[in-house]
């Protein structure tokens, strides 16, 4: 009967020895900005299963996309939170003002400039990791989109006088605004839910500072033109709330951040292509693409940075704004 009984434990034993391990950690990763599918959204995938893959099953991530954690304020005080561990993430500057940093007009003129300063250990990189810092925040690096323009019906414009005549929507974030005020542009910071009918309506002449995938992608039914200004390098952050970081073993923190630079390297590459992609596609939807010469992008990065640098310097402070000074790119 003992005997039995041992030989049960034994093969109990040994069956719980056998079985796969389960993980130890769930990890919630989440974006503000694009559903299952969407370039961002599929970001979220593979940084989840570089994660699980790196850590040998020890770490699993569930992914929630767009709205389904809330809105892009909301889902932004989780992660400061703790409730939520990691995000590829759009932050509002109203938690701070230092993060407009990632608006500042014309730091960068090309994909090049971009990478370089960007990516682990580059300047901008070294500015913004400090900043998330203060607010309990890892930053790993960037989620490249790329370089923004002014998308508008009927008219585009090429000058000040030519922009006083148009209204465009802006996002609520500093400097976004300030930036297409000082080309000569009206302003309107509506909610991302309500442009399409905007512009539909004539509330506003068109939709500013965003990438020409948002602008065709959204709004290509009621836009006739898209002026690559080139006015801010667009990009997301992806970042990790303090504590869950702390709360990992050094290998599945290298693990984590070893996969955030491969989602990074790689966005750089595709965000390029996409771009071009995006670029044809509203060519072949109807929309007319306007890519400034190199001398109107130097006068217009002057006139912006003359009007907007300044004011950006009492929101972000001078040590930052003389590091922008002394990095951004020579016009």
């Amino acid at each position: 009967m003992i005997s039995k009984h041992i030989l049960g434990l034994g093969t109990a034993i040994a069956l719980v020895l056998s079985a796969p391990a389960m993980a130890e950690t769930t990890l919630k990763l989440a974006t503000d900005s694009g559903a299952k599918g969407s370039p961002s959204g599929d970001a979220l995938d593979r940084w989840a299963a570089l994660i699980a893959e790196g850590t040998g099953g020890e770490v699993t991530v569930d992914v929630f996309y767009q709205n389904e954690l809330g809105s892009q304020a909301e889902v932004l005080d989780l992660l400061v939170a703790g409730d939520l561990d990691m995000m590829i993430n759009w932050p509002v500057t109203s938690y701070d003002e230092r993060l407009g940093v990632l608006f500042t007009p014309y730091m960068v003129t090309s994909w090049e400039e971009a990478f370089e300063a960007y990516k682990p250990g580059g300047w901008v990189n070294e500015v913004l990791t400090d900043i998330w810092a203060d607010l309990g925040i890892k930053f790993f690096g960037p989620w490249p989109e790329g370089f923004n323009g002014i998308a508008s019906r009927d008219k585009y414009a090429m000058t000040p006088e030519d922009a006083s005549d148009l209204k465009i929507r802006v996002p609520a974030m500093f400097p976004m605004a300030e930036s297409v005020q000082a080309l000569g542009y009206q302003t309107a910071t509506i909610d991302w839910s309500e442009v399409f009918s905007a512009i539909q309506t004539g509330v506003v002449d068109g939709d500013g500072a965003n990438i020409i995938y948002w602008d065709y992608e959204y709004f290509r039914d009621v836009l006739d033109y898209y002026n690559q200004v080139k006015m801010q390098f667009i990009t997301g952050v992806m970042t990790m709330n303090q504590g869950s970081w702390e709360g990992l073993s050094e290998d599945q923190q290298q693990a984590v951040a070893d996969a955030a630079t491969t989602v990074m390297n790689e966005a750089f590459e595709q965000a390029q292509e996409r771009d071009q992609y995006y670029i044809q596609q509203a060519k072949d939807a109807g929309m007319t693409y306007i890519e400034p010469s190199d001398e109107e992008l130097k006068g217009m990065a002057k006139t912006v940075r003359e009007k907007v640098w300044p004011l950006m310097e009492d929101r972000v402070g001078k040590d930052i704004m003389d590091q922008i000074r002394a990095n951004a790119a020579e016009l």
